[in-house]
């Protein structure tokens, strides 16, 4: 008995003007398309892609394929600035609320950040006296 061997299919690029190379990273850039459905679209490698963005995207455009360390860090980042705010909002909404004697946050917040508030409402009346 007698076995062929097949081989695996080899995929077949087409060459690619620079015109069609500007589109793509385009599309990519504005978020049209990713860049795998993009390989498949146009018949090119992810490579080839990879390779042009490096090349001929502007550099806003290179800073949108930055790392994934970077991006982490750089929303690791955002996530401690945000926090922060909502702190000092909150700091600030249970000090009026103090103040004025009116639970502005049980009325307007989700029940959660509202929450939040009444407790730091009740440690401000605590150390206070």
């Amino acid at each position: 008995m007698k076995t062929t061997n097949q081989d695996c299919p080899k995929n077949s690029y087409k060459k690619v003007g620079f015109d069609l190379k500007l589109k793509i990273i385009d599309e990519i850039h504005n978020g049209r398309i990713s860049i795998n459905h993009a390989s498949d679209k146009y018949q090119v490698s992810r490579t080839s892609i990879y390779f042009w963005i490096k090349k001929y995207a502007t550099l806003d455009q290179k800073k949108q394929y930055m790392s994934k360390k970077d991006e982490i860090k750089r929303l690791k980042e955002k996530i401690e600035e945000l926090e922060f705010v909502k702190d000092f909002q909150q700091d600030v909404i249970a000090d009026m609320e103090l103040l004025t004697g009116v639970d502005m946050a049980k009325k307007s917040l989700p029940e959660t950040l509202a929450k939040e508030i009444e407790k730091k409402k009740q440690d401000r009346l605590k150390r206070n006296g």
